[in-house]
């Protein structure tokens, strides 16, 4: 495990584990110029984070290979600062000479940036793959060495992507430093926390460059091939308990095996999936989540409603909704909410829904329908 926040804020992550090994040094486990210090001691590629989680899981499987396991290796990277090794990155961008650059965070050409600069963080994180994904297949290696490649079950997935210039972002979303920035009096912040050290959260939109994030799956009697359903992150669990024999899922679980698609015994999984923000941050709230960065959020955080050929944006009230034909335009850049307007109220309608059917609480289901009835019924009868 290199990603700190797992156990951090009461999320409570660690739990069910016998075993846990924290390899330190990546979010803010360390200070900026502690991380910097770190870095000058590494005299090779097996110093990196990434290199030190691998090792740790290959060192654990070598003591319970014999055993029935279940394993969880999270990596940081490539999540940044990318500073892989320089020969990867020299694939991605010739004459590499090292240079580093942290994402504006935002929109990248009012941060002053150039689209040189956003080309060297895309060429970086390009390095930073490459690497994870040779690390990946150490991993790999190391259980078909130990002659649990017939016998084990592989997933690999991520958390999301990125944004390199597409839609004016360079970053997952878009924080500012607000130095007018205000508080209400209710707000849990230190005390010797000054108001202008908190960011502001603007609208940041979910699209396909963050959301259609790779799934993998290696196991026992199952066909090579690539399929096209629909998946979410809370059905990995229900699927991994379904392919071992485990039934009877908690009622707490909203997910839902995609063995069947796995096994080829069907073709689709689920009509929609949605992907968004925490739904508590809502605007105007102060938040501290995650990594106890003390953030301000603007307005209303939007979700992403996908189906197999539209995706739907959808924030609050004062945000007129975003729909988009992924046939016509991969890129999500033209918005025909208005001219699909039907559809894309359907769309609205079966994410409320599902919303309310896994218990959403109403305060965070609320400002969502608000928006349906302002950009929809209320259009109906203006």
């Amino acid at each position: 495990m290199a990603t700190p926040f797992y156990i951090r804020n009461g999320f409570g992550y660690d739990r069910g584990f016998d075993d846990f090994a924290w390899v330190r040094g990546q979010g803010d486990d360390t200070r900026p110029h502690e991380r910097a210090d770190a870095r000058i001691t590494w005299r090779s590629e097996e110093d990196r984070m990434v290199a030190r989680t691998v090792t740790e899981a290959e060192r654990w499987l070598e003591r319970h290979h014999d055993e029935q396991f279940f394993l969880y290796v999270d990596t940081w990277d490539p999540h940044e600062p990318w500073d892989a090794p320089d020969y990867y990155t020299k694939k991605y961008r010739e004459g590499y000479a090292g240079e580093q650059i942290y994402p504006a965070y935002g929109d990248w050409e009012r941060a002053g940036l150039t689209r040189d600069d956003v080309d060297l963080g895309h060429d970086t994180y390009c390095g930073e793959v490459t690497m994870v994904d040779f690390w990946i297949g150490r991993l790999l290696a190391k259980l078909d060495a130990l002659n649990l490649r017939d016998n084990t079950i592989v997933f690999f997935t991520s958390d999301h992507g990125f944004y390199f210039g597409e839609h004016g972002y360079f970053g997952k979303a878009e924080w500012i430093h607000d130095p007018e920035a205000s508080i209400s009096d209710n707000s849990l912040l230190p005390e010797w926390l000054a108001e202008s050290w908190l960011l502001r959260v603007e609208r940041s939109p979910l699209y396909r460059e963050l959301t259609n994030v790779p799934m993998m799956v290696r196991g026992p009697g199952l066909a090579p091939g690539r399929s096209q359903a629909l998946t979410t992150a809370a059905d990995i669990a229900p699927t991994i308990m379904e392919m071992v024999g485990l039934g009877g899922l908690p009622t707490t679980m909203v997910g839902e095996s995609f063995g069947g698609v796995l096994s080829g015994q069907r073709e689709e999984h689920r009509p929609f999936v949605i992907s968004s923000w925490p739904l508590y941050l809502a605007e105007g709230e102060v938040t501290t989540a995650v990594d106890s960065k003390v953030r301000r959020i603007s307005s209303y955080m939007p979700i992403t409603i996908t189906t197999s050929d539209r995706s739907l944006v959808l924030g609050g009230p004062d945000d007129e909704p975003e729909l988009h034909d992924l046939n016509k335009d991969p890129g999500e850049t033209h918005n025909v909410w208005k001219e699909y307007n039907g559809e894309g109220s359907t769309l609205c309608e079966d994410a409320i829904s599902f919303l309310e059917t896994i218990g959403t609480p109403e305060e965070h289901v609320a400002p969502r329908r608000e928006a349906l009835d302002r950009w929809w019924r209320g259009a109906i009868h203006s």
